[in-house]
């Protein structure tokens, strides 16, 4: 179980000219111990971690990819539990996921920022091109789409290894 206490600055618009002078707030987060040994499994055999939504790609990213980013809170119930102020953006490289599914974000978001950033700018304005050729519903109780991670040749790429958190 991957949990992050969305909050609204994830939802809020960016208004500022260039994405990195946006600001994010930290956010709460909890991860069973139990999920990060199966992650760490997964990728130690050599498969994939598919992350469902944005956020759980925070998370994970944020333990796994840019520990810099989080601030731990005790916890006595085999969850590590904390807050991260993880921001991604186009230029980030990703460390702990190697696809995703989630929805078709608001344009000036947070959340497109990080879909861009893992799918790449280009990929995903054709894929919502596509969308809205096709009417599909946007936001957060529209419908989904699954990226895999490109590679520097534009080829999803399997990454294995990975930290062991527990």
């Amino acid at each position: 179980l991957v949990t992050l206490g969305v909050g609204v600055d994830t939802f809020r618009p960016i208004t500022e000219a260039r994405i990195d002078d946006h600001r994010i707030h930290r956010e709460w987060f909890s991860v069973a111990r139990e999920s990060l040994a199966t992650i760490d499994m997964c990728r130690a055999s050599g498969g994939r971690v598919i992350a469902v939504g944005t956020t759980s790609v925070r998370v994970l990213e944020s333990l796994y990819g840019s520990p810099g980013h989080v601030e731990r809170a005790p916890s006595s119930n085999g969850t590590i539990c904390g807050t991260t102020g993880l921001y991604i953006t186009p230029g980030y490289c990703f460390k702990a996921v190697d696809a995703l599914i989630t929805n078709f974000h608001l344009p000036r978001t947070s959340l497109l920022a990080l879909v861009m950033a893992f799918g790449g700018v280009d990929r995903v304005r054709d894929a919502y091109a596509e969308a809205i050729r096709r009417r599909y519903r946007f936001f957060s109780f529209g419908d989904a789409m699954f990226l895999e991670a490109p590679s520097a040749n534009g080829v999803p790429e399997r990454r294995q290894g990975g930290n062991d958190l527990r």
